[in-house]
């Protein structure tokens, strides 16, 4: 499996749904915007590379804190 571009979630390639309650607050998080916050946490400067790779990351898995409405 290409790591970089992970399987496309479900036929209308809507991102899968996470709901964590207490993680995020308001709106959507996507995976790839939770990995650029912990990794400037921890002092990583971003490069152009992690800008794609957070876009994609964030197409493929979304974090709600919220039941999504239906």
């Amino acid at each position: 499996m290409d790591t970089m571009n992970p399987p496309t979630p479900g036929a209308s390639g809507t991102p899968y749904r996470v709901r964590l309650p207490g993680f995020v607050n308001d709106g959507d998080l996507g995976l790839g915007d939770a990995i650029k916050r912990a990794t400037a946490t921890l002092g990583v400067r971003p490069c152009g590379g992690c800008q794609q790779r957070a876009a994609k990351l964030n197409r493929w898995l979304v974090f709600s804190g919220r039941r999504a409405k239906q």
